[in-house]
C-alpha cells in the first residue's frame, strides 16, 4: 500500500511541479502602476539575460533540476524496490538536504521588496505548487524509507 500511495504523492508531486516553474511565484507592485509576475522559469530567463550566468546556473540547478532528479530517483525507488542500493537510493539523502532551500530564498526576496520599500510583494500559485510538489517528494520519501525499514 505505501508503495502505491509513494507513487501517487510522486505523480501529484510531479504535476505541482510543472505548476509552480511555470506559474508566477510572487508579483510585485511598483507605484501601483507597474506590476510584475515572474515564474521561476523567468526568473532563470532573466538573470542569464541580465548576464548573472553563474546566478542563473545555481538557481536552475537547485529549483529546477536537483527536485527533478530527487523526483525521479523516488519514483525509481519506488518502481523497483528490489535495488534499495542503487545511485537512486544514493541520491535521495544528498538532494533532500536542498529541498525547501529554494521556497525559502523565494521567501527571502518576497520580505526583502517588502522591508525595503521599493514594491509591494504578495505570493502567487506558482509558489504554492512548488512548495506542494517538495512536501509531497518529501511524504514519498517517507512512506518509502518506512516500507523498506519494516
Amino acid at each position: 500500500m505505501s508503495r502505491k500511495a509513494a507513487l501517487a504523492l510522486i505523480v501529484a508531486a510531479a504535476l505541482c511541479f510543472v505548476f509552480g516553474v511555470s506559474l508566477p511565484l510572487m508579483s510585485f507592485e511598483k507605484l501601483y502602476f507597474f506590476t510584475e509576475n515572474p515564474s521561476l522559469l523567468d526568473l532563470v530567463a532573466s538573470l542569464h539575460d541580465g548576464g548573472d550566468i553563474a546566478l542563473a546556473a545555481v538557481v536552475a540547478l537547485v529549483s529546477i533540476v536537483f527536485p527533478l532528479f530527487k523526483m525521479a530517483a523516488i519514483a525509481s525507488e519506488a518502481l523497483w524496490p528490489e535495488r534499495p542500493n542503487g545511485l537512486a537510493a544514493r541520491l535521495v539523502p544528498m538532494l533532500g538536504k536542498w529541498s525547501l532551500m529554494d521556497v525559502l530564498l523565494v521567501a527571502i526576496v518576497i520580505a526583502a521588496a517588502k522591508t525595503s520599500g521599493l514594491a509591494q510583494a504578495f505570493s502567487e500559485p506558482g509558489l504554492w505548487f512548488y512548495a506542494g510538489s517538495t512536501l509531497a517528494v518529501s511524504a514519498a520519501q517517507a512512506l518509502l524509507s518506512r516500507r523498506n525499514k519494516g
